[in-house]
């Protein structure tokens, strides 16, 4: 969420354009998103088997795993935006 804020301010301070705020709200859109499904996915886990259980393990590793995923594609986004602005 902290660094929502910041890229938020950072657009608003490089002045992006329309269609870079639409990459990045989606962006943001997506890193939360799938962070919700994980905590979803954890809880339903957690609830169903509360003991340490393996399967239930991969299950969790996967859903932090798409969070990761979907963390780095945010990354690019930013770095497709923001690095013409600081380097050009």
């Amino acid at each position: 969420m902290v660094i929502s804020i910041l890229v938020t301010i950072a657009g608003f301070y490089f002045d992006i354009t329309t269609t870079e705020w639409m990459f990045q709200i989606f962006a943001i859109g997506l890193v939360l998103s799938t962070e919700g499904l994980n905590s979803a996915v954890e809880g339903i886990a957690d609830f169903v088997h509360p003991d340490f259980h393996t399967k239930i393990g991969y299950i969790k590793d996967v859903a932090a795993g798409a969070v990761l995923f979907a963390a780095f594609t945010a990354v690019i986004i930013a770095a497709f935006i923001y690095l013409p602005y600081i380097f050009g």
